[in-house]
């Protein structure tokens, strides 16, 4: 009888534990999430140039993660690109075809997505702690940061925000004006050098520290014996969304940044034009816009080299915060930047254009528990949208997201499930959305205007022509291409206006 008794006690016990490993994920066994956003950032940092020492901590991060080597923003310019990423949907679905300082963000812009979630909402509606530091949607740079504003932030997203008040143009150094002909001071270029031992007064190193102090919060152990509140959620995750504002105008960083960059080793592109790009691409030339001399114009690239080392420094201390608060191995990281930046390529400089070097932007992604594909890359052709969709899928939400979702999720190409897609494209716009360029694995083809007309078009092949020096759209040879190239085009234009349908 005893025997018996202890059978049936052991048995109960073994369903009870098979129970307990068959019970769904709890949220607070969930990832966290660290989002890391850099502004105006082109792909000249180490892990896509080779650069060596340039930046090292996003060297460090490439070797901990996936680094995708094609992805585009959906607008060369920052409200509508992050807009589109943090909404997981095309400008042109959501309504963001401008800067817009009023909160709100898309939600404002297209009533009809009131109740459409963030990327940062929906983990908030699933129960992690979302926090906001500095720069995510956009915010003026100089002016709002000077302010202390918020800019045209979501505010839905987020159970905290901080919004980082920093000097700018008021800073501790000699503000040198680089471009004669603009001098508005958030779309010109400005250097300003400043003394090493005060770089803490500057947006992104405060930034740096408000977000260790978030994540020294989430990782503390709380006082067994205390009754106050110490934090929101607190056993939840979080998703803490980090806006570094360099290398945004103005160029701003400590001495240290500046001196492996001296202005006189600078080497400028070279100065190449092909005689039949259509005059809209061509908007944003030195001369039309900027009116820089030779020397200024190597003085904005060292500059913007000392910037961008400014930012990797920021990153670094929030990789060894993780490190140091044993939270690396539970949080995945992302680095992204909202657009590329040109510095002279076709003679066009800063943002706003259609070429490779607008759109393009770098995409890093480390996932605790995919270490056997750390350090590799992925060159199928992605967008800056599909961010969403992999974080949901990820983190285990796939077939709970938004159906409106317009991105396809990079699950696949992290743990290594997914062969490259030759046939993936990335569509973009500018210009308020009038003017669009779609790339696929071996072409761009860019269109300024609604329709095809007589010198509106241009036609890369990336194969042979990379740095976009030649176009083909009035060469007979490539008709067929062309042609197929449209249909491509259309098809994609269709697509990206067809969210709320």
């Amino acid at each position: 009888m005893e025997n018996q008794v202890n059978k049936k006690s052991n048995f109960l016990l073994t369903v009870i534990i098979c129970l307990f490993f068959a019970i769904p994920e709890t949220i607070a066994q969930k990832p966290n999430i660290l989002l890391i956003i850099s502004d105006d950032l082109n792909t000249r940092i180490g892990p896509y140039m080779n650069i060596d020492k340039h930046t090292p901590h996003l060297d460090r991060l490439a070797n901990e993660g996936v680094q995708f080597t094609r992805t585009f923003c959906q607008y060369p310019i920052c409200g509508p690109s992050r807009a589109s990423f943090m909404s997981g949907l095309y400008p042109e679905t959501n309504g963001v075809l401008n800067n817009n300082d009023q909160p709100g963000s898309y939600k404002k812009e297209t009533p009809e997505l009131a109740e459409h979630p963030s990327m940062a909402g929906f983990f908030r509606e699933n129960g992690y702690f979302t926090a906001r530091v500095s720069k995510i949607y956009h915010m003026g740079v100089p002016g709002g940061i000077e302010r202390g504003e918020p800019g045209g932030d979501e505010p839905d997203s987020w159970d905290y925000a901080y919004n980082v008040m920093a000097p700018e143009t008021l800073g501790p150094g000699k503000l040198e004006l680089l471009s004669p002909k603009n001098t508005h001071y958030g779309s010109n270029f400005a250097r300003m050098i400043i003394p090493d031992k005060l770089e803490e007064t500057q947006a992104d190193y405060m930034a740096a520290t408000q977000a260790i102090a978030i994540l020294e919060n989430r990782a503390g152990k709380i006082p067994e014996d205390g009754t106050n509140k110490q934090r929101i959620k607190k056993d939840s995750p979080f998703f803490l969304a980090v806006g570094f504002v360099r290398p945004h105008v103005p160029l701003i960083a400590p001495e240290n940044c500046f001196a492996p960059y001296p202005e006189n080793e600078v080497v400028l592109p070279p100065l190449k034009i092909g005689e039949n790009v259509p005059e809209q691409a061509l908007r944003r030339q030195n001369g039309k816009v900027f009116g820089m001399n030779e020397l200024q114009k190597r003085q904005t690239i060292s500059a913007y080299m000392a910037s961008v080392r400014f930012m990797d420094q920021q990153v670094g201390r929030l990789l060894h915060a993780l490190d140091r608060l044993n939270l690396r191995e539970e949080t995945i990281v992302i680095f992204l930047s909202d657009h590329g930046y040109n510095l002279g390529e076709h003679d066009c400089w800063s943002k706003i254009s259609l070429w490779e070097g607008s759109v393009r932007v770098p995409l890093i992604i480390s996932v605790p528990g995919y270490e056997s594909n750390y350090g590799t890359s992925c060159s199928t052709i992605t967008e800056l949208l599909d961010l969403y969709p992999t974080l949901t899928e990820l983190c285990g939400f796939a077939g709970k997201e938004p159906e409106i979702l317009q991105g396809k999720s990079l699950a696949g190409y992290l743990n290594g499930a997914n062969p490259d897609n030759t046939d993936a494209y990335a569509y973009t716009v500018s210009y308020q959305g009038r003017d669009a360029t779609l790339r696929t694995d071996r072409w761009r083809y860019t269109r300024w205007g609604e329709n095809i007309e007589q010198e509106n078009e241009e036609l890369y092949d990336h194969n042979n022509d990379p740095e976009e020096l030649v176009n083909l759209a009035d060469n007979k040879d490539y008709k067929n291409v062309l042609d197929e190239m449209r249909i491509k085009f259309e098809y994609a234009k269709s697509k990206a206006a067809s969210g709320l349908k």
